[in-house]
């Protein structure tokens, strides 16, 4: 039996350099280069090709090379009878927590406008803002969410969070699904950390904007498609958002021609809040295929229904 990594847009080497030192008699293929399509039972893909997995007749199960799992979900050519897990690292949930934090720091200490005064070589000092006088909302407490939340909340910040379902965490105010309004009057600074499902996608939109507390900031670090980007122009040039943070984007790599380029309001990154270490997910990757093999439960298998 075989192991099948796929992705358009990786390079997955690494990966299988990494599965094979864990354990050098594990058969792996790098798609488009498929020995035995027959052969393969596990596939791990990120950003698969449309269609790509009905060539696998012995196809079990599908992990994503990422906590997310849409680029599976949206794919209704895999049958039901697959089973989709996911990565699930202490790495992710650290390196989205320090990525949060510096954007909402840079937030309060306005280090986007010093940047633009040095290109203008200004010397003038600017109000910082007060986190006692700012409200961080972190929409999605999953693995991830909750740490972030929980790192906020160590470095001094009122935070509250939204869910689908109710959590309780330690100096979080918390709210489900039927309250966003209340949670939205209550932050300034909203954080989008939310799986990307049919309940979710374009949630980040004018009626979202118009909600937040005054001063208003969005950092997006989940999926680009949560973004109604024609709103959050809009919301920037009417200053109903001073600043957005944005590391994902419907298209990617961001094409060139696209407005977001060049506006003082918006800080871009390329998709680097939490990349998956090849080492640490092929750990994972070995220990599911593994427990496919044997027939036992796998580990971080995924809700089709609730999305993640």
């Amino acid at each position: 039996m075989s192991l099948l990594l796929v992705s358009k847009n990786r390079d997955l080497k690494p990966y299988k350099e990494a599965l094979l030192e864990l354990d050098p008699n594990i058969e792996i293929d790098i798609w488009p280069g498929v020995s035995n399509p027959d052969r393969v039972q596990f596939a791990v893909a990120w950003r698969h090709p449309a269609n790509l997995f009905e060539k696998f007749p012995n196809l079990k199960v599908i992990s994503s090379l990422g906590a997310g799992v849409d680029h599976l979900l949206s794919d209704d050519t895999i049958p039901e009878s697959i089973q989709f897990t996911r990565i699930v690292a202490p790495s992710l949930s650290g390196q989205m927590s320090d990525y949060i934090l510096t954007a909402v720091l840079n937030i309060i200490r306005r280090t986007d406008n010093y940047l633009d005064q040095q290109r203008k070589t200004v010397w003038k000092p600017l109000d910082s803002l007060k986190k006692a006088e700012i409200s961080v909302g972190v929409m999605g407490l999953g693995q991830i969410g909750s740490e972030v939340a929980k790192i906020l909340v160590r470095n001094g910040f009122n935070v509250s969070g939204w869910s689908r379902t109710k959590k309780t965490i330690e100096g979080v105010t918390c709210y489900t699904k039927d309250e966003l309004g209340a949670f939205l009057g209550k932050i300034n600074i909203a954080i989008c950390l939310l799986p990307l499902t049919p309940e979710t996608g374009g949630i980040l939109n004018l009626d979202l904007f118009k909600g937040l507390k005054q001063p208003a900031y969005l950092i997006n670090a989940a999926r680009g498609e949560h973004l109604v980007e024609e709103d959050l122009i809009y919301a920037l040039d009417t200053d109903l958002i001073h600043h957005a943070t944005l590391d994902v984007f419907s298209e990617e790599p961001l094409p060139e021609s696209h407005p977001f380029w060049g506006r003082k309001k918006i800080t871009i990154t390329p998709h680097i809040a939490s990349v998956t270490d090849p080492q640490e997910s092929a750990e994972l990757i070995l220990e599911n295929y593994k427990r496919m093999l044997s027939g036992m439960d796998l580990l971080h298998k995924v809700d089709r229904e609730a999305g993640y």
